[in-house]
């Protein structure tokens, strides 16, 4: 079966011009957007497969701007800044200032991206946000990419596959296969060290710069030492310790879901839900109802 994204939002104030334009490639849909902004335009977008947003064309003097879960607004008022966004990540976008945005939106299948890498393909990296950056060959091919989508006479989807094992390569830093390397875990002082300040401070949001100045390494062998220690990369981690401190409250307060979603960083009621879901197993409903019985 043929990939599709599953994107759900939420917008207003934004009329595409010209009609939507796209490609589908095996396990990724570029959809190409031209669209006016009103006063208010604004959207809440969130999705069980990750995708990249890349601004081609601004018009106006203001911004597009992205904002997640737990804040951390960023900009996007120029050609060629992106945001990547995980799967079953919300976000929140809202325009101040253009008339009109043209856009490049890739939707991919992780278990289509496995196939392209094997195992060179670090998934730690897919579950990390990246609200606003910029980076000069993979906007070179987002470029090229996005002239695909509006071309009335595309090349081969042999070039288009091409293009698209270049961008996945930069963007998730995808090297060459290394055979049987083994990552060193971390040291027992620097796993407990990571471990207590993730349960401590789960509630809120946690950089991984954070956890490499406790480790003394990298961020990026920061992740990987606690992975080989642990089995979990530090955001899953995290996660588990948020719940477990949401099924506390649950067990013990009064909080409505919605409450409860709110004061522990989650974007909504149905963000909280998902995740819970995805750790436990159970909804946070059928959980307190299995929970109260005992």
């Amino acid at each position: 079966m043929a990939f599709a994204p599953r994107m759900e939002s939420r917008i207003q104030g934004f009329s595409v011009i010209g009609g939507l334009k796209g490609h589908v490639w095996d396990g990724v849909v570029a959809d190409l957007w031209d669209v006016s902004c009103g006063d208010k335009a604004e959207g809440y977008y969130v999705s069980p497969d990750p995708r990249l947003f890349v601004t081609l064309k601004v018009d106006g003097d203001g911004a597009f701007f992205v904002e997640g879960a737990r804040g951390g607004l960023r900009r996007h008022d120029r050609a060629f800044s992106m945001a990547y966004i995980p799967a079953g990540v919300p976000i929140r976008g809202r325009v101040e200032g253009l008339r009109r945005i043209k856009h490049l939106d890739l939707h991919f299948d992780e278990a289509a991206l496995t196939r392209r890498f094997g195992g060179s393909l670090d998934r730690e990296a897919l579950h990390v946000s990246r609200f606003q950056f910029c980076d000069d060959r993979i906007a070179a091919l987002a470029g090229l990419i996005a002239a695909e989508c509006d071309s009335g006479l595309p090349m081969h989807d042999l070039y288009g596959e091409g293009l698209l094992n270049a961008l996945f390569a930069g963007l998730f830093e995808i090297g060459r296969p290394d055979g049987q390397r083994r990552r060193a875990p971390l040291s027992r002082r620097k796993l407990r060290l990571v471990t207590d300040y993730i349960d401590a401070h789960c509630l809120g949001k946690i950089r991984l710069a954070d956890l490499a100045g406790l480790t003394g390494l990298s961020e990026t062998a920061t992740s990987h030492a606690f992975k080989a220690a642990t089995g979990v990369p530090p955001h899953r981690w995290q996660m588990q310790a948020r719940i477990r401190k949401i099924q506390a409250m649950m067990a013990h307060e009064q909080a409505s879901l919605g409450d409860i979603a709110e004061a522990s960083g989650f974007f909504d009621q149905a963000h909280l839900t998902r995740v819970f879901k995805s750790i436990v197993g159970l909804t946070p409903g059928v959980w307190m109802a299995a929970h109260r019985r005992q």
